[in-house]
């Protein structure tokens, strides 16, 4: 979820039922600095952060996930040495592997900025640093001109 939808770990861990039906495709939260923003939420994901709610009969107020920040991150890291992985995995990296790849495929950086409420461009424009020149090639080929 962190990876698909770009939230701070602290912003998946406040949320509650309620935020998966207001908007389709989007969930409306609170983002650091008490900043509300609309963050996509792809359709399978949502379908079964809804199922999950629905078999656990929590309510539109209840949290989905009420655990910790230290809880989660054990269960992250649990997770990682299960998978094998040799290096440290922690909540964050899911932010921003999620947002490259997003950047990756949309070359859109101020719609990274919205998405993943950052202030400042500043901050979103690190992101490119990550961009191989073949694929800010592919990005600007798929730049569609009237003729």
């Amino acid at each position: 979820m962190l990876f698909q939808t770009g939230l701070r770990i602290s912003e998946a861990l406040t949320l509650t039922v309620g935020h998966l039906s207001r908007q389709p495709g989007a969930l409306a939260i609170v983002g650091k600095g008490g900043k509300p923003r609309l963050v996509a939420c792809p359709a399978p994901l949502s379908h079964r952060l809804k199922a999950y709610a629905f078999d656990r009969g929590l309510g539109p107020a209840d949290r989905l996930f009420p655990v910790g920040r230290k809880r989660a991150w054990q269960i992250i890291g649990a997770a990682a040495a299960r998978a094998g992985l040799g290096k440290r995995v922690y909540p964050h990296l899911f932010r921003h592997s999620g947002a490259i790849e997003r950047l990756r495929q949309t070359g859109n950086p101020r719609a990274l900025q919205l998405h993943l409420g950052h202030a400042s461009p500043l901050m979103t424009m690190r992101y490119l640093s990550t961009l191989t020149a073949e694929e800010a090639l592919r990005i600007n080929q798929a730049v569609r001109f009237e003729d």
